[in-house]
């Protein structure tokens, strides 16, 4: 080829100075001649001119020109919409610097053959004038792009936790003379070495991380595991080079340009669509997309575009979505032991005991406390005589009875507990909601509360209709913990097996599973989980009375009619 002929004049000052520098510099120049940037006819891409044969002129000129760096486009006078999101702390406006000139072909509002240089516009190939629909084309909304031209100072770094100060920003990438972020703090326009005209390589998402670098992501399973794709259709990855999740990294589930997601630029504007290409079974180890068509399950697939990283749980529109209990930035595979949360929970909100929005959950209950406490709604599966849908409130220590899930229970005489629990033993709320094919419980699915074919997403079956028949099936939850042989013997009261197993009474017709706010039950009435099924018991006809008393170790009092027999009362 000759140079001379197919570059302008400034471009081949530049190729001959490169010839004596670093080879590394010269790639960098040299470069653009096999790069969709050469819109030359002479380019290797399909958007080209038609007999133009000088390379750099689409963008420079060495007299006349238009402004640094020798510019030969004319400003785009467009009006663009900046980027915007909730969890955006800087302030990007119009377009300016290196970023504007970049926008003077991708916005399509300029003829690409419109140089300053020349008195006509430069024709292309197939009468090609602005730039085409495609990767390159962003268009004047850049809503759904990297936001550019602003400030990146420290006051910005020290506002949000999840970039870099300036001084710490990772070569190649960075800020312009002005301290701003620009097309160029990503890209070099003059060579597509490292694909998509990036700085440098992507691999590990390593151009990102050099500003990015939410809390908890050098542990996050998104930036460290080693699971590859098993080949099973649809493909997950975005570059067909990189075959870990690790590799892939922020590319997973997020696209700097044109995303589908505009908020948070996810790849997909539903949420979980980001979530399933990879929790399918085909590069995660465990199927989770197949537990969430469990007939009890998390709704994740009935709302879309509500979920706000920064809202408050004590108002927020009512929602669930895949990030309201994982933060895939800091989910990491660490274990926990209850009620501390897992790994699998870093770094997400949560609810404390006392109904306070913290920041990062400490407790598992602190995240479901976001949606099952206070803001809770519906009706209970068991309609209850003392009616409480706060589980704040059932679980508080200070009631006269509650499952330890927030502390140990008041009980201290529990024979039918299996070990390894002892009344001072704490479970999660994850003990019990799970699904039933949990590999916690030694089975073959995926743990946590995503779905089970129990209601109300139950790690084990759990009847609470009249007249059930007792077997280690219908109570499987209870027995998990619970020892069918301890209760059907008796050991902590003297007529379980004729209430449960003769009786055909289920465990919740006298139990509340979760427990009894003191604001509403008493110390005497509302131990060992007493909260009648509204249903099934009914008042004492003599005294009115629909009520338990407690009289002490392994001693009560019933008050009411079950099964047509009236307890007026019964002591036991």
């Amino acid at each position: 080829m000759n140079l001379a002929r197919v570059l302008s004049p400034a471009a081949l000052l530049l190729v001959l100075c490169a010839a004596l520098a670093p080879a590394g510099l010269l790639a960098q120049f040299v470069s653009i001649l096999d790069t969709k940037h050469n819109l030359s006819v002479t380019g290797p891409g399909p958007v080209k001119a038609l007999l133009e044969e000088e390379v750099c002129i689409f963008c420079h000129t060495p007299h006349f020109a238009a402004g640094v760096p020798l510019w030969n486009r004319a400003d785009s006078r467009a009006q663009y919409l900046p980027y915007e999101s909730s969890t955006l702390r800087a302030s990007p406006g119009q377009p300016t610097g290196a970023s504007k000139l970049c926008l003077s072909c991708h916005d399509g509002t300029i003829a690409l053959g419109a140089v300053g240089s020349r008195s006509q516009e430069i024709p292309f190939v197939g009468g090609v004038r602005f730039m085409p629909p495609g990767s390159g084309y962003l268009g004047t909304d850049l809503r759904d792009d990297h936001p550019i031209s602003f400030l990146y100072d420290s006051n910005l770094a020290a506002s949000h936790p999840g970039i870099r100060d300036p001084a710490s920003i990772q070569k190649p990438a960075a800020l312009d003379a002005n301290g701003e972020l620009q097309c160029t703090s990503c890209h070099e326009p003059h060579s597509n070495q490292y694909g998509a005209f990036l700085v440098g390589p992507n691999a590990f998402s390593a151009v990102c991380t050099a500003c990015h670098l939410p809390p908890g992501w050098p542990m996050a399973s998104h930036g460290t595991s080693q699971s590859v794709w098993n080949g099973n259709p649809p493909d997950p990855w975005p570059n067909t080079e990189w075959t870990t999740v690790a590799e892939n990294a922020c590319l997973s589930c997020h696209r700097p340009h044109s995303a589908n997601g505009m908020l948070r630029l996810l790849g997909h504007a539903v949420e979980e669509d980001n979530c399933f290409p990879c929790h399918n079974g085909n590069v995660a180890q465990l199927n989770l997309e197949t537990v969430f068509q469990r007939p009890f399950r998390h709704p994740i697939a009935q709302t879309t575009g509500v979920h706000d990283p920064v809202e408050d749980p004590r108002s927020m529109a009512r929602h669930v979505e895949c990030a309201d209990c994982h933060d895939p930035h800091a989910a990491n595979s660490a274990a926990a032991s209850a009620p501390n949360a897992p790994g699998a929970l870093a770094g997400v909100s949560g609810v404390d005991s006392e109904g306070r929005p913290v920041p990062n959950a400490t407790f598992t209950y602190e995240v479901c406390y976001k949606c099952h406490a206070d803001t809770a709604t519906g009706a209970a599966v068991v309609p209850r005589l003392i009616v409480q849908m706060n589980t704040r409130l059932e679980f508080d220590p200070g009631n006269p009875s509650f499952h330890p899930v927030e502390a140990p229970g008041r009980n201290q005489d529990v024979p039918s507990l299996m070990p390894p629990l002892t009344t001072a033993s704490v479970i999660s709320c994850t003990d019990c909601h799970d699904s039933e094919s949990s590999r916690r419980l030694g089975r073959s699915g995926p743990a946590g509360p995503h779905g089970s074919l129990y209601r109300p997403m139950l790690a084990g079956n759990y009847s609470t209709e009249d007249f059930t028949f007792e077997s280690s099936l219908a109570y499987e939850l209870c027995y998990r913990c619970h020892s069918r042989t301890s209760i059907l013997d008796d050991r902590s009261f003297k007529k379980h097996k004729q209430h449960v197993q003769a009786g055909r009474i289920p465990c919740s017709a006298c139990h509340d599973s979760h427990g009894v706010n003191a604001g509403q039950g008493t110390p005497s009435g509302n131990t060992h989980l007493i909260n009648f099924d509204a249903r099934l018991v009914a008042p004492d006809p003599r005294s009115g009375r629909l009520q338990f008393e407690d009289l002490g170790q392994f001693r009560g009092r019933c008050y009411l009619v079950c099964h047509g027999k009236n307890h007026d009362p019964k002591e036991y």
